[in-house]
């Protein structure tokens, strides 16, 4: 199988995070899927945002739970972009994507629009709620989903499997030989984060991992001279 590489939230090391704009340039750099971050606005709308609030990214201050679409549209992302919702993704690239929901309610909306696309055999569904993946299953018939994990054990392994997941996304400081084997045993893919330099790379490729998610675009260029 080949070494994937995802692109975090676009180029997140080059691009304002979970933009239009990083989105297109993880494309354009080759990298094999793009994640990206998704919590429900005010009104219901898919957003495309990591934190809860709109503080760290934006020009705005407060939780995305309280303000609208509208109100989230009028905000500087970074450079001149505006917060996307996931719709607007999809048109944009035509990348795999991998969606993690961050907010645990935004799985429901999520699964009507995998449906309405026929998105399963594109998005990859994320999460480092349980809860999350497990609901969104039964929803969406083939989806793959993959449970994110950053303090953990060996009961990750046990985790993905009881909520359904094919995936685990596996913090790479906390990686052990053991987590792996069990992981395999399962069946289940792992995936390495954050992967920013070399050595990093050499670490998740020295593990047998099926990829990486990373800032920058020069790990996929790495991962060929990387084994």
């Amino acid at each position: 199988m080949n070494f994937l590489t995802i692109g975090h939230r676009g180029i997140m090391g080059v691009e304002p995070e979970n933009t239009l704009r990083s989105f297109v340039a993880a494309q354009e750099a080759g990298l094999d899927a793009i994640e990206l971050d998704l919590h429900l606005s005010k009104d219901g709308a898919l957003v495309v945002m990591h934190d809860t609030d709109v503080d760290r990214t934006t020009d705005g201050t407060g939780p995305i739970a309280e303000k609208t679409l509208a109100e989230l549209r009028a905000l500087d992302a970074g450079r001149g972009e505006r917060v996307p919702v996931f719709e607007e993704v999809l048109e944009a690239v035509q990348s795999p994507l991998q969606a993690e929901i961050k907010d645990a309610h935004a799985a429901r909306a999520l699964a009507e629009v995998m449906n309405e696309r026929q998105l399963a055999g594109r998005v990859e569904v994320s999460s480092f709620h349980d809860e999350a993946i497990a609901e969104i299953k039964p929803l969406v018939p083939g989806v793959r989903t993959a449970l994110i994990a950053s303090r953990y054990g060996t009961d990750i392994v046990d985790r993905a499997v009881e909520a359904g997941a094919e995936t685990v996304c596996l913090n790479i400081r906390r990686l052990t030989l053991e987590i792996v084997e069990r992981a395999r045993k399962a069946d289940l893919r792992i995936i390495g984060w954050v992967v920013n330099t070399q050595d990093q790379l050499r670490l998740v490729r020295a593990f047998g991992l099926d990829g990486a998610t990373t800032d920058h675009p020069d790990i996929k260029r790495m991962g060929r001279f990387t084994a």
